[in-house]
C-alpha cells in the first residue's frame, strides 16, 4: 500500500527524494529508474497510458513510495486510489527546471544525447523502455511536444499549480530539496537522520552509463509481494 506518492516532476530532486525516503524507510519507492530493473511492469504503464483504468497498480503493488515518472503522470489517479498517503511536491525555479530538462531527459527522449540510443540499446527491453518515457513525458504530461519553452513552462507550472489545489493542505508537503531533511521529516513525524541530505543525479553526470549508474540504493531491495 502506497503510502507516499511523489508529485513532482522529474528533475526537481526526485532521485534524492527517492533516496531520502528508502533513508527514512518508506521503501521501496518506485522510480522511473525501476523499469530498467522490471521491464515486465512496461505493458501496464502503456495499458494505463492508453485509458485502461487501475492499470497502473500492478507495476506499484508492493510499493511505499514513488517519485519521478511514470507515476507523476497518474498522480491523480494515485492521490485518489489511496486517500490515506502524503503527498510531496517536489519543485524548482521554472527556468532553472527547464534548462535541465531540456540537457538532460528532453534529449534523451529525443536521442540527442551523445550514446543516447546505444545506451538504451544495451538494457532489456531499452526501446519499450525509451518508447514509454515518450508517452509519459513528452504525450501525457507536456501535450505532445517539447520545443517550446514557453509550453513546457506553462505546463509545469500548471501541473504544479492543481497539485497544490487539489491536494488538502494537511496531505501536501510543497518542498524543494535544497530545504533538506528537516520539513521532510516534520511532515512525516520521523527524527531527522544525523547524515548529510542525499543529493543525486546531478546534471553534470547526465546521461549516466546505464545500467550502472542506476543501481539499487541501499534499503530499497525491490517490491515487497502481498
Amino acid at each position: 500500500m502506497l503510502q507516499i506518492i511523489g508529485a513532482g516532476y522529474g528533475r526537481t530532486g526526485t532521485m534524492s527524494l527517492r533516496a531520502a525516503l528508502v533513508r527514512l524507510g518508506c521503501a521501496p519507492c518506485y522510480h522511473f529508474t525501476e523499469l530498467l530493473t522490471h521491464p515486465d511492469h512496461l505493458a501496464a504503464w502503456v495499458s494505463a497510458v492508453n485509458g485502461a483504468p487501475g492499470a497502473w497498480r500492478g507495476p506499484l503493488r508492493g510499493y511505499a513510495a514513488t517519485t519521478d515518472w511514470p507515476c507523476v503522470a497518474f498522480w491523480r489517479e494515485l492521490v485518489d486510489g489511496h486517500p490515506d498517503a502524503k503527498v510531496i511536491l517536489t519543485s524548482r525555479d521554472a527556468g532553472v527546471w527547464y534548462d535541465s530538462m531540456t540537457k538532460t531527459i528532453f534529449r534523451v527522449i529525443t536521442e540527442g544525447a551523445p550514446g543516447g540510443r546505444e545506451r538504451f540499446g544495451r538494457l532489456q527491453n531499452g526501446r519499450g523502455i525509451a518508447d514509454l518515457a515518450r508517452l509519459v513525458v513528452v504525450d501525457r504530461s507536456f501535450g505532445g511536444h517539447i520545443d517550446d519553452r514557453e509550453h513546457v513552462i506553462a505546463c509545469y507550472e500548471r501541473h504544479n499549480a492543481e497539485v497544490r489545489q487539489v491536494v488538502p493542505a494537511e496531505r501536501l508537503l510543497d518542498y524543494q530539496v535544497s530545504q533538506g531533511w528537516q520539513p521532510l521529516c516534520d511532515f512525516l513525524g520521523m527524527p531527522v537522520p544525523a547524515e548529510p541530505f542525499p543529493h543525486l543525479n546531478d546534471r553534470a553526470a547526465f546521461p549516466p552509463d546505464l545500467p550502472d549508474a542506476y543501481s539499487p540504493i541501499p534499503g530499497d531491495g525491490g517490491p515487497r509481494t502481498g
